[in-house]
């Protein structure tokens, strides 16, 4: 830990230990009665309503027979019905846990069966039908919430529409409120918040138990060291079944009492920025490498006399972003030169896309390169990196705008301790560790060793000042026939700061050397074959088109001066097919499933080795 952060360590862990979900949702209706809590659309929730829909909502779930300690299971877009739920679980002391919409009709059977999920609330037609397969193997399902009621399958007592339990609930609150307000009030910091299934880039996904405090020592400890004003906004873009939204769009958002604008499609979030002017975004490394690879697009389609001030600007800030995140001191004339360009030149640019407030930006969840960080450097976005899991609640490490090193993940969080093993795999210990895994009796079973330790799994190194760099995965890492041991996320990283490159996997555990498959980004790849006047559009007709082909030749020949010997990439190949959670060949948070593709391509791996 930090010494600057280590005065901050017991005010943290004092006030985590008194704070619940129920506690604050109650202070933020008493104390913010009708000021906005969330929007989506045209509707808006305050604070109030919310509390009160909540309430209604939790009185239905328990005339439905949920209990404390039991699970419901959500299959939902982000929308005031997935909060709603969400929060009236809690409030009975149920454990409530978000499934990925994209997860396989395989996929939901496994997560439904070991989670031993009492209630399952479903969205509409189509989550209805992925899940019908299934539900007569699941014993412990009673009921399946379905919030549009036209989705319901007819001769199956056990589905009930949202509205028809909102309604019920909210009779039996008018009847007697204080079977809701006596009922939360047993809720203690220790007990479970919710539950959350990893990606499974390896293996079966695992259900990591979060408890109340560890959902809200993590939003007061990265408060603490980049704060954001009470009841300001935010936007929640991301699943809720992804750590960083759920730890930023139902936590955080209740400490600080923001005013959430949820955004249920990710292609809309540069446009909300506009009306929500948040002070703080999170994005994972494809929201920021796409908003570049927009930014790279509007400068090239710009005429000179407009694009040269703003290349000018952008160089002048470009220097400064690079010594600030090396540690270096910025000249005052050269920082009097970027304050003149910040003001005159790249203020008005960010004030269009609706960024001009934004005072910190964050990338996780996998590395980005540190080109796509300097580019948007440039423009006046310090984009810093942090690292975290689900079994740490989000962030554990961070770089703070006023304290970052370009190309690591910062330091550890207030009251979080951190070391490396012989082999550079990361543990970690503190207040944000999870309660445990479920298991399939329903205990919670602890992953930490005899001192409190947590093996992540990543592998890393810690430099003189505190700051951690990820390596790799530790699963991950390459060992080449030679023994070379190298880190695949490295070269991914660089051939993805490329706008062609949707994503790239390197291949060469136990192979002579390493090779690469390149699948296309399907938005920003036909810009760029539009802008150089090709027929090919589509991304079958681009992976097999000449100037494709050669535009990436020399994208490789860039990589390759910057890699090591063992490292470089000796043959590419460029596939027809777009890689996406849907198909299979990602995680739901966008992780490569590298078992997946090794076999889906198999046979073309195959040829990259024919004559080694």
């Amino acid at each position: 830990m930090h010494p600057s952060f280590a005065d901050l360590e017991a005010q943290c862990q004092s006030l985590a230990n008194q704070l619940t979900l129920p506690l604050l949702l109650e202070r933020n209706a008493r104390e913010y009665t009708d000021a906005p809590a969330l929007t989506a659309g045209e509707t808006t929730l305050t604070w109030t309503q919310l509390r009160e829909r909540t309430a209604a909502l939790s009185r239905g779930l328990g005339a439905l027979g949920l209990k404390r300690g039991e699970r419901m299971m959500i299959m939902m877009s982000s929308r005031p019905e997935h909060w709603l739920i969400d929060y009236a679980a809690v409030h009975l002391g149920a454990i409530s846990c978000t499934a990925y919409q994209t997860l396989s009709i395989e996929q939901i059977g496994y997560v439904a069966k070991q989670s031993q999920a009492r209630i399952v609330v479903l969205e509409g037609a189509v989550e209805v039908g992925r899940w019908q397969p299934v539900l007569e193997s699941l014993n412990a399902l009673t009921h399946i919430i379905v919030v549009d009621a036209a989705a319901i399958p007819a001769g199956d007592a056990r589905f009930v529409s949202f509205a028809e339990v909102e309604a019920k609930g909210r009779a039996l609150h008018q009847a007697d409120p204080s079977v809701f307000e006596s009922g939360w009030k047993h809720i203690r910091p220790e007990d479970p918040i919710a539950m959350m299934y990893t990606s499974g880039t390896t293996g079966d996904p695992k259900g990591v138990v979060l408890s109340h405090r560890n959902a809200f020592y993590e939003a007061i400890a990265v408060d603490a060291v980049v704060p954001v004003p009470m009841r300001t906004t935010s936007i929640a873009y991301l699943p809720l079944a992804h750590i960083a939204e759920r730890e930023l769009g139902l936590y955080r958002f209740l400490y600080k009492a923001l005013h959430v604008y949820i955004c249920s499609d990710p292609a809309g979030v540069i446009p909300l920025m506009a009306k929500a002017r948040p002070p703080a975004f999170f994005g994972v490394p494809r929201v920021w490498e796409k908003l570049a690879a927009g930014l790279k697009a509007k400068l090239d389609a710009m005429p000179s006399a407009q694009r040269e001030p703003l290349l000018t600007a952008h160089a002048t800030l470009v220097e400064v972003f690079r010594m600030e995140g090396s540690g270096r001191e910025v000249p005052s004339q050269l920082a009097l030169k970027a304050a003149e360009a910040e003001e005159k030149v790249l203020k008005p640019l960010r004030a269009a896309m609706g960024m001009d407030a934004l005072k910190w930006a964050s990338s996780g969840s996998a590395p980005i390169p540190v080109e796509v960080l300097e580019f948007l450097g440039g423009f006046g976005l310090k984009v810093l990196e942090v690292w975290g899991m689900s079994e740490t609640t989000g962030c554990a490490t961070i770089n703070t705008p006023s304290d970052f090193r370009v190309g690591s993940v910062g330091r550890p969080l207030p009251g979080l301790q951190l070391r490396l093993a012989p082999d550079d795999e990361i543990f970690v210990r503190g207040p944000i560790l999870f309660m445990g895994y479920l298991a399939a009796d329903g205990q919670i079973v602890s992953a930490v060793d005899g001192d409190g330790w947590l093996a992540t799994g990543d592998i890393g190194s810690v430099d003189a000042e505190g700051y951690l760099t990820i390596t790799d995965r530790k699963k991950e890492l390459l060992i080449t026939s030679s023994g070379k041991n190298i880190a695949p996320s490295k070269i991914e990283g660089m051939l993805r700061a490329h706008p062609l490159v949707g994503q790239a996997i390197a291949i060469g555990d136990n192979r002579p050397y390493v090779t690469a498959l390149i699948s296309l980004d399907p938005d920003a790849a036909p810009v760029w074959a539009k802008a150089r006047g090709l027929e090919a559009r589509t991304l079958e007709a681009l992976s097999r088109d000449a100037s494709v082909r050669a535009e990436l030749e020399a994208l490789m020949t860039t990589v390759n001066v910057r890699l090591s010997r063992a490292e470089q990439v000796k043959h590419f190949h460029v596939v027809a097919e777009n890689w996406t959670p849907v198909t299979g060949e990602l995680t739901p948070s966008l992780k490569l499933k590298r078992r997946v593709i090794l076999a889906q391509y198999a046979e073309r791996i195959a040829a990259f080795y024919e004559n080694a």
